[in-house]
């Protein structure tokens, strides 16, 4: 019982900051996104829902982490990442059940920035909890967290863009895909939730993936053309 009740007394804590700091980051976010038009008011608007899963998630995951009398490492390794996955998945589903865009691309440039905007939010949430005082520590986690956001989104939107073209193929590779970003999600989570240099091998880890992603696309495309 009292684990339960420290975790639920710090999770409501953390989540009047966070609500706090999305009001102030959606205000000017929304702003942009009534006076802009076509794809740079597209591109807001899934950063905005980027961060907004990133609100939700914390609601969400502190619910399921004392219903399920978890501790702190045990929500940040097994809840976390399976609740922020699905929660980032659900805008772009949304969008392309709803809209049926043309372009495979586009489908794959949401994701993105869906991920970056959730990314955004939990930087500064980390940022305000843990003080700014160390800005190596700032840069690295803060690179190695967007990086591995964005990596899980690649792997969900790759699943969006080719195997919906099979319907057999939609729930399964998807579910699937939504698996293997949460597992992903989950080492990064018990990497960088140690001490360095472990931590260090955590952040650097998305940032190796990312760049051997970009570095196999860029192939790709050549070898396509």
């Amino acid at each position: 019982m009292p684990e339960k009740q420290a975790l639920n007394d710090e999770g409501q804590k953390y989540m009047n900051y966070i609500e706090n700091i999305y009001i102030c980051i959606a205000a000017p976010l929304i702003m942009a996104i009534i006076a802009l038009r076509g794809r740079r008011r597209r591109a807001l608007i899934f950063m905005l829902a980027g961060m907004t899963t990133c609100l939700l998630s914390s609601y969400i995951s502190t619910f399921f982490a004392i219903v399920t009398e978890a501790d702190r490492n045990q929500a940040t390794w097994e809840i976390t990442p399976m609740i922020e996955e699905v929660m980032k998945f659900l805008p772009i589903l949304f969008y392309t059940l709803i809209f049926e865009p043309s372009r495979k691309e586009e489908i794959a440039e949401n994701v993105i920035l869906v991920a970056i905007g959730f990314a955004t939010l939990e930087n500064i949430c980390y940022l305000t909890a843990n003080g700014a005082s160390e800005i190596l520590l700032l840069i690295i986690r803060g690179f190695g967290t967007g990086a591995m956001h964005v990596v899980c989104g690649i792997l969900v939107s790759a699943g969006m863009v080719y195997l919906w073209e099979e319907f057999w193929l939609k729930f399964a590779g998807t579910v699937g895909l939504i698996s293997l970003a949460s597992t992903y999600h989950a080492i990064y989570n018990l990497l960088a939730s140690q001490d360095r240099p472990i931590a260090w091998i955590g952040y650097a880890i998305p940032l190796l993936t990312a760049l051997l992603v970009m570095t196999l696309r860029g192939r790709w495309k050549r070898t396509k053309n």
